[in-house]
């Protein structure tokens, strides 16, 4: 295994060498970089011409400029990389990186967000082929997929930025024929979708209506929107639930081993939460404390998975690591909650449709959850169109790989053999249908980047795509030159990781 990953990782250097020739070699002779000075009636215009031209070494030929630039990216095998500077003379170092760190968080995020949900959809889907169910997820998913989108990012900045904010500033209220009409339509909507027998179906409705009317009744009279909460009750409902419910999901609730284990990291869980609450409201060192944090939550689910799971180990580790993460989540989401209302203060319409952040929220007096919330807001247009474009990938090819592996004669032995359908869905089908999706995550994350040029064109992201358009406008090779190298070595480094996963979902792979 070694030996091949050292032979993929030796293929994409050449693979990026010689992409880099091409693609600067395209650039220098796309256009005139002076073109602008030229026509300019600027007195200074031929002081200024003088300065690029020194800049960009334009009185060299192309393959010695390109010379110049590769010396300065070998210097990443010292780590130490140097992607030169843009025809103003600015070091591209710092700006490549803030560029990369926008537009490579919006892509993870649409992209783990597109995943998670496309496969659940997609299982479902094949496990209730030809209904109503999979028949509406069909029309759904193709429907966004369809989309064109820069026209459906204007649609997603006047209905999921404008018109939401307009509502908050209303107060956040819902009105009786609001709530009737959501709760009418979750009522009929999600019995159709459910299928089953008739009178199910009936009491799924009455159900849904009650239960969305009166949470609906409920955010309206506290205020939710505005002032949102967890709360230690609602965490406690929550990381039971979900200890009960992965349970059932994945191992069942006569296995009494992986349940006690499950209820045991959530209530560690929950003892966590009081216990880390003082020290949370200002963490030290960010992101990297809460991640230290999370990685100690997973080690500390597998050692008590190992400790209480019995003959059913894996099975409880898995629940038990499940459990923990979304517990952990729902923690630090309460978190956000709790500095929501400080946030609105500073911006009564939270949700901005240009920039990846706003610029009052750099300054000192700014608290570190009020900066985050800030940047999650400015996330949440651009992902959540990405997302949606990119769902129907995952759902149809999860669905696909799901009905093909279902006709395997294996499949066939396992329930044959008196396995239940969970095990035989998640243990026995679910594991062989992902190998095919392994290759689609490598390739639709290397497509959702391009995609980024669209979208933070419209959002007015100052990200890869902002500025490898700028930079082919300005026929400036160096900014475009910094986005192949990093956009490419991501992807590459994607289809690799897709490579390894082969080998760790089917053994046979490995010989």
């Amino acid at each position: 295994m070694l030996k091949y990953i050292l032979k993929r990782l030796g293929s994409t250097l050449v693979v990026l060498f010689l992409s880099s020739i091409l693609v600067f070699f395209l650039v220098v002779h796309s256009g005139d970089p002076l073109e602008d000075l030229r026509e300019s009636n600027d007195p200074d215009a031929p002081f200024q011409m003088e300065q690029r031209i020194h800049h960009m070494q334009l009185d060299q030929p192309w393959y010695v400029r390109y010379w110049g630039w590769l010396q300065g990216m070998l210097g990443c095998f010292r780590l130490s990389c140097d992607f030169g500077t843009n025809r103003d003379g600015q070091q591209l170092n710092p700006i490549l990186m803030q560029a990369a760190q926008d537009s490579l968080r919006l892509v993870l995020i649409a992209t783990i967000a597109s995943i998670v949900l496309g496969i659940l959809i997609g299982i479902l889907a094949a496990i209730r082929q030809y209904s109503t169910f999979d028949y509406t997820v069909s029309f759904v998913v193709f429907f966004f997929f369809s989309l064109p989108t820069f026209w459906a990012a204007v649609l997603a900045k006047d209905y999921l930025a404008i018109h939401y904010n307009n509502w908050m500033q209303d107060g956040a209220e819902f009105t009786t024929g609001q709530i009737f009409f959501i709760s009418l339509v979750l009522a009929i909507g999600v019995p159709l979708v459910a299928g089953g027998p008739p009178l199910r179906r009936l009491i799924t409705g009455v159900a849904v209506g009650l239960f969305s009317a009166g949470a609906l009744w409920y955010f309206d009279s506290t205020s939710f929107a505005l002032s949102p909460r967890i709360g230690a009750i609602g965490l406690i409902v929550m990381a039971l639930g979900l200890a009960v419910g992965f349970t059932a999901l994945i191992a069942g609730l006569k296995n009494r081993q992986v349940l006690y284990t499950a209820l045991t990291v959530a209530l560690i869980g929950i003892v966590a939460y009081y216990a880390t609450w003082d020290f949370l409201q200002d963490p030290p060192g960010g992101w990297f404390l809460l991640g230290a944090l999370f990685v100690l939550t997973i080690a500390v689910c597998v050692v008590v998975a190992r400790l209480m799971g019995g003959y059913a180990k894996g099975q409880a580790t898995a629940v038990a690591v499940l459990t923990g993460a979304l517990t952990s989540g729902l923690i630090l989401l309460d978190h956000f909650m709790y500095h929501w209302p400080n946030m609105m203060s500073l911006k009564p319409r939270p949700i901005s449709t240009i920039g990846s952040h706003s610029r009052r929220f750099t300054e000192d007096d700014v608290t570190w959850w009020q900066v985050n919330l800030d940047l999650l807001t400015q996330l949440w247009v651009p992902t959540v169109l990405m997302m949606l474009i990119s769902l129907a990938t995952y759902t149809r090819y999860t669905r696909a790989s799901m009905l093909e592996v279902s006709r395997q004669d294996y499949i066939r032995t396992a329930r044959a053999k008196g396995a239940n359908e969970r095990t035989v869905v998640l243990k026995h089908a679910f594991r062989n249908a992902l190998i095919p999706l392994a290759t689609i995550v490598a390739f639709d994350f290397a497509g959702l980047i391009g995609g980024t040029v669209i979208v933070e064109r419209v959002f007015n992201w100052n990200g890869m795509g902002q500025l490898f358009i700028t930079a082919l406008q300005n026929v400036d090779p160096a900014p475009v030159m910094g986005f192949v190298v990093i956009t490419g070595f991501v992807a590459v480094m994607f289809n690799l990781i897709a490579d390894i996963l082969y080998a760790v979902l089917d053994p046979r792979i490995r010989v």
